[in-house]
């Protein structure tokens, strides 16, 4: 058997130049920020992984609940050949689906796209041994930038899980689910997981674990940033902040200087001071309603069909199609 084949969408010079653009801009800001996407190096997947695994952190065992009942309707509701994830990771989730399609059998395509070449080698390699009936084609490439590098098919559906379209700002996601729409054509399918609004203090704990995997997850950035542009962050010197904004109804993860202190990122021929207490803002995760899913999937040009949530009302899945 032949290797699963990967598309590369975006090199590694291409992360590179991403990664100094990201930082020069964030860390020239007022309030300071760094995008969420460079957390993920290997050892940021590794922490996250961690993550998912722990007590406090309900989103990943709720979504995996949903799909679990709900894979074969889906499966028999949109009768697909290309299955496209977006942001695959190890694609653990995703498996539910593709047995629920096997059975179906429609499927004949699948492709995952992720922005790490090793972790995506790493997962088409497996779903490849185990599913041998599947092509299996993945797309290296950022979620946010890389649709148009998809592969076409005759009836796709797009899977976009965990709850990763929280981490974008509202125009953020407006602008990424209008990419969606225009990659896919009317009657293809999206299936997005969104976390729902809940209790403050659940969400808190969640990103904020007693054992304190996420705040080492939350400050790997800096030693991306040391390790990548040179810099000389005293990574252990940051707290890990993550705090519930009622108005905005999402959660945010903030690293906040200790001390003052004198940061130098020679890559980007940059100097930066921080005041003892200030803040660099790192990933914000919304919480979503109904009212506001269906709200953003209509603009984008989907209509919503289907909207399951765990038993505990944690977690939604949405199933919408392209108008």
């Amino acid at each position: 058997m032949s290797r699963p084949e990967l598309i590369v969408g975006f090199t590694e010079a291409e992360a590179a130049r991403a990664l100094r653009a990201d930082a020069h801009a964030g860390l020239s800001d007022t309030p300071k920020w760094l995008s969420p996407k460079w957390l993920y190096d290997a050892r940021g997947s590794e922490l996250f992984e961690r993550i998912t695994e722990l007590d406090e952190y309900y989103p990943t065992r709720a979504e995996h609940r949903i799909l679990q009942r709900r894979a074969m309707e889906i499966a028999e509701m949109t009768e697909v050949d290309t299955l496209v994830e977006l942001g695959s990771g190890s694609s653990d989730k995703t498996r539910l689906l593709l047995d629920a399609m096997r059975k179906n059998e429609t499927l004949e395509q699948f492709i995952p796209l992720d922005v790490s070449a090793s972790a995506l080698r790493a997962a088409t390699d497996a779903i490849a041994v185990d599913y041998p009936e599947l092509t299996v084609r993945g797309v290296v490439g950022d979620f946010t930038t890389g649709l148009a590098n998809l592969p076409a098919g005759n009836a796709r559906m797009v899977a976009f899980l965990g709850g990763t379209i929280g981490n974008l700002l509202p125009a953020e996601r407006a602008e990424f689910l209008a990419a969606v729409r225009t990659a896919l054509h009317p009657g293809e399918w999206l299936l997005l997981g969104t976390d729902l609004v809940k209790d403050p203090d659940r969400l808190v704990r969640a990103y904020d674990d007693a054992v304190g995997v996420t705040a080492e997850f939350n400050r790997n950035v800096l030693h991306v940033l040391n390790r990548e542009l040179g810099a000389d962050f005293p990574v252990a010197e940051f707290e890990h902040v993550a705090r519930w904004n009622p108005e905005r109804e999402w959660m945010e993860m903030r690293l906040r200087a200790t001390r003052p202190m004198r940061v130098s990122v020679p890559e980007l021929e940059l100097v930066v001071d921080f005041a003892e207490g200030e803040e660099i803002g790192t990933e914000i995760s919304a919480k979503f309603r109904l009212e506001r899913v269906r709200d953003e999937l209509d603009a984008a040009g989907f209509a919503l069909h289907r909207w399951w949530t765990d038993e505990a009302g944690d977690f939604a899945a949405s199933l919408a199609s392209v108008r």
